[in-house]
């Protein structure tokens, strides 16, 4: 006797009908047999290269007046100590000294987990369920002889630990870690910037195999799905793979509204991946059929924006100016003035490394003065809002003779991948 359906069955039995559109199919299962892994060479980040990390944030300790600084769980803890963890409830912290190891303070059940990506030589310091976790950090800093000297705050640490920190030792200044951190991260090495050009290098072999499968009635969720699915076969980590289509590509980050691919129509993607923790960031636009005089005007305005985002990036600079600069043109053009549209709503650029966005940023103000090893997005684009948005991203390391890039800007929106 055949039993009923269920009602989730149902549900699936009745999306048959739209399941066999060719553009899903393709974008559930796309044949990726033509990609293979490209980043089999990819070298990570060594013993000596986290020692020399460890060694500069001591110097900057010293230099800032600060007898060490505390970090949770995210990339500025792989960067130092190679630990892969998440934040939650229970508190894990790394404390790196002026002088000698760092201390991981985790809760007990957890330490054995927490040494299989423990890189660096480092003590130990466990807690116990009814233990209050910041007790034992107070106990780690007294014993270091650094509990009345100032102790540097991760930005991105939670309330609750700076917090706690002041209740238990209330003599002592707490103050910012960016001084250390920042130091630290916003200027890569020669194996920072390898990985970084690994991951743009899969991105971009990811959008050269996805661009030629983009079929009219395509929604963005179907486009992504075959980037992401590209990304993967080439051996990168997918972080996002947005595709804004038709009006929604007016809005940076896209809309909750359902688009297709059609004839005229602007297709902008944004992606990005990760390969051995460090992030790529290319976004390129182009017009599905024919592009209108409109739309052409718009491209290749926003590739001249990048051009004299990229003549204004040179050492020593302040991050803010390259910003300025290509507001300074838009304007010229007919946008803004300033962030109002149409025209460019965002900023210029965003540092990027471990982070997809770190500091610092291109943008009115900062004044941080670009120097050899900062990486950033270089992304001026235009939007037109109830019209369609363009966007050419492509990042950038400073070198001490300017800026490289990662990828290679598009020179026409008939040839929009590079």
């Amino acid at each position: 006797m055949q039993t009923p359906l269920s009602r989730r069955a149902m549900i699936a039995a009745a999306a048959l009908p739209f399941l066999v559109r060719p553009g899903l199919l393709r974008a559930a299962e796309p044949d990726l047999s033509a990609l293979s892994d490209i980043t089999g060479g990819a070298v990570p980040i060594g013993p000596e290269e986290r020692a020399r990390r460890l060694a500069r944030a001591q110097a900057l300790m010293k230099a800032n007046g600060i007898g060490a600084i505390l970090i949770e769980p995210g990339s500025t803890m792989v960067y130092f100590t190679g630990v892969q963890w998440w934040r939650s409830e229970r508190l894990t912290a790394v404390v790196i000294p002026v002088e000698g190891q760092p201390c991981i303070v985790t809760p007990f059940f957890e330490e054995p987990s927490v040494r299989e990506t423990l890189a660096v030589p480092a003590e130990v310091r466990v807690w116990q369920e009814d233990e209050n976790p910041l007790a034992v950090v107070a106990g780690f800093l007294r014993d270091r002889k650094l509990a009345n000297r100032p102790v540097g705050i991760e930005e991105t640490a939670r309330f609750f630990a700076f917090d706690g920190m002041r209740k238990l030792l209330p003599d002592m200044r707490l103050v910012s870690a960016n001084p250390v951190v920042r130091g630290c991260r916003m200027v890569k090495t020669p194996a920072e910037i390898a990985l970084m050009q690994l991951a743009t290098d899969v991105t971009m072999a990811a959008y050269r195999w996805v661009y030629p499968r983009v079929e009219a009635g395509m929604t963005g969720a179907e486009v992504g799905a075959l980037m992401s699915a590209a990304t993967r076969k080439l051996g990168g980590a997918p972080e996002f793979s947005m595709a804004l289509i038709g009006e929604a590509s007016a809005y940076p980050h896209g809309s909750k509204q359902v688009h297709r691919v059609a004839e005229g129509q602007v297709v902008l993607m944004d992606c990005g991946c990760t390969v051995q923790g460090y992030q790529s960031d290319v976004s390129r636009s182009w017009v599905h059929g024919r592009a209108s005089a409109e739309q052409r005007k718009v491209w290749d305005t926003v590739a001249k924006g990048q051009q004299v985002a990229r003549a204004a990036a040179r050492i020593g600079a302040p991050a803010g100016s390259i910003d300025d600069a290509v507001r300074r043109f838009y304007e010229g053009q007919g946008y803004g003035p300033g962030y109002r549209l149409p025209g460019l709503s965002h900023r210029t650029g965003h540092g990027i490394g471990m982070d997809g966005h770190e500091p610092v940023n291109l943008v009115h103000g900062e004044a941080t003065p670009l120097a050899a090893g900062m990486c950033f997005s270089n992304e001026p684009g235009l939007y037109l809002p109830g019209k369609f948005g363009i966007r050419i991203e492509d990042c950038f390391h400073m070198t001490d003779s300017g800026p490289a890039w990662f990828s290679t800007p598009p020179k026409a929106i008939e040839a929009p991948i590079g």
